[in-house]
């Protein structure tokens, strides 16, 4: 078994284990069992970036054996440099997720079971390198995130976890009926390379595209197919928000790179104007909605609704720079939305409250915890020196380059972002305490500490040193554009 089986494997068949035992009789064990399961899944990653040829398009760590021969489906994975730290952040996420959720009491073995089940299943989502492999880990995800937010979620969790459910099952359906159509045009084929060869006709590439877009502009999400996200995270439990923000948004923008701009090169760049402007909705019209949440998750969620803008808009600029800014830009919101959401879960765990005015003055009583949620905000912000800073700036160069106008709207995110991320601070954190509630708050403890050191370590060296996430993905970036700029048609 390669590496990669290990990445998916290791974590779905530790889940498996975790879900056989019995409920709530040993919480510690299956505590302990799910951490060993999550860090060894991480630990298998970790040869997959020791391995890579850094410099190299091809595809890396390759894996292809004959899955359903009557149609001729392969299970096939491999990693470039485009995917290959985003199953590093699935792995490590995970891990990050499992130590926090450790007061989790209800149904512990199922909880993390389906935390560990869902990492492998994302971690497929970015190796398949097969279209109904893609399909199948892609829309597998839908099942345990569905059961995270529905048993596990606040009161609205059943009506949250049917609209998550049905806004990304309905994208994905059309998905569907393109990836067949896309397996009869070549032949009955579902390899990935064979569809970037096909010829495709105007009107094909058209439809093919808003398929594709249906798909993963709701996964990812884009203004005006967000609206499940507030809700769902509001809901959520804080690992379930964490996975969702850091991980799981990421796998729609990630089809657009894998399918979309590939595969349909001349519609990627037809209605490139439609996508750039979608963003642009996003960046700034979400982040004034951002502003006015009195809920802090929902500030985050409509936070995340900008941030992910950014992601599509450098992949529709058709530059090395705004390519590759995007994708350091889905790593870097992985690392600041979790430590975002995880620090949010530390106030709700003592107060059962995400009410902006329950709280103020909490730097009094968690003077500790205060100064990992500062470190976090700044960089929601995109505070240099931070991770939220570096994909941001590039795709604003990018933009700024290819027109000034729109590199005008996409950095005044940072001006939008910093407003609603300080305001929210200096209403939960500053000034004297504003309540018995926060008075009586205790600072985090060791594990709290642990979880918060360490995302605070990968938001300053990402933010800090962003050479070898930009050294990894550069050849990939580069061999993307070149097959995009050469049209298909004949």
């Amino acid at each position: 078994m390669g590496l990669l089986s290990l990445a998916i494997w290791t974590p779905i068949a530790v889940g498996a284990v975790l879900l056989a035992l019995g409920r709530d009789q040993h919480v510690q064990p299956v505590r302990w069992l799910a951490l060993i399961g999550a860090l060894a899944a991480f630990l298998v990653t970790l040869p997959l970036y020791g391995g890579f040829e850094i410099g190299s398009a091809a595809m890396q760590h390759v894996e292809k054996v004959l899955w359903v021969p009557a149609f001729n489906i392969h299970y096939h994975l491999g990693v470039d440099g485009i995917s290959l730290w985003l199953v590093l952040l699935t792995a490590f996420i995970t891990v990050i997720v499992v130590v926090a959720s450790w007061t989790i009491e209800e149904r512990v073995n199922q909880y993390m079971g389906a935390f560990l089940i869902l990492s492998g299943l994302m971690i497929g989502v970015f190796s398949a390198q097969d279209a109904m492999l893609f399909y199948v880990f892609f829309e597998a995800t839908l099942i345990p995130m569905y059961l995270i937010i529905g048993i596990w979620g606040g009161p609205n969790k059943i009506y949250a976890a049917f609209k998550f459910f049905l806004y990304t099952l309905l994208g994905s359906l059309l998905m569907l009926v393109g990836l067949i159509y896309l397996y009869n045009q070549s032949g009955g084929s579902f390899e990935l390379a064979t569809w970037y060869k096909l010829p495709l006709g105007d009107t094909a590439q058209t439809l093919l595209f808003f398929a594709f877009f249906a798909a993963f502009a709701v996964k990812v999400p884009m203004w005006p197919v967000h609206t499940w996200l507030p809700d769902v995270h509001v809901e959520a439990p804080t690992g379930g928000s964490a996975v969702l923000a850091a991980i799981m948004l990421k796998l729609g923008a990630y089809g657009f790179l894998r399918f979309s701009m590939p595969i349909l090169p001349d519609a990627s760049q037809e209605w490139a104007w439609l996508m750039i402007t979608l963003s642009l909705v996003a960046v700034v019209y979400v982040g004034l909605v951002a502003m006015v949440q009195q809920d802090m998750k929902k500030l985050v969620a409509y936070s995340s609704v900008a941030h992910m803008g950014f992601v599509t808009l450098g992949f529709f600029l058709f530059s090395d720079l705004g390519v590759s800014g995007a994708i350091v830009q889905m790593i870097a919101h992985g690392f600041v939305s979790a430590a975002m959401f995880l620090s949010i879960g530390v106030l709700y765990d003592r107060v059962h409250s995400r009410e902006i005015a329950d709280y103020g003055g909490v730097i009094n009583t968690m003077p500790k915890f205060a100064a990992f949620a500062l470190l976090f905000t700044m960089a929601n912000s995109g505070l240099p020196g931070t991770a939220g800073f570096v994909g941001e700036w590039m795709v604003i160069l990018a933009a700024v380059k290819a027109n000034f106008w729109v590199g005008l709207a996409a950095a005044s995110a940072l001006i939008f972002g910093a407003a609603y991320s300080l305001w929210m601070f200096k209403r939960v954190y500053l000034g004297e305490p504003a309540n018995d509630n926060v008075k009586a708050l205790t600072d985090i403890n060791g594990r709290e500490f642990l979880v918060m050191s360490v995302l605070a370590v990968a938001v300053l060296f990402m933010g800090v040193y962003p050479k070898p996430f930009t050294d990894v993905m550069d050849a990939s970036v580069i061999e993307l554009l070149r097959h995009v700029a050469i049209s298909k048609l004949p």
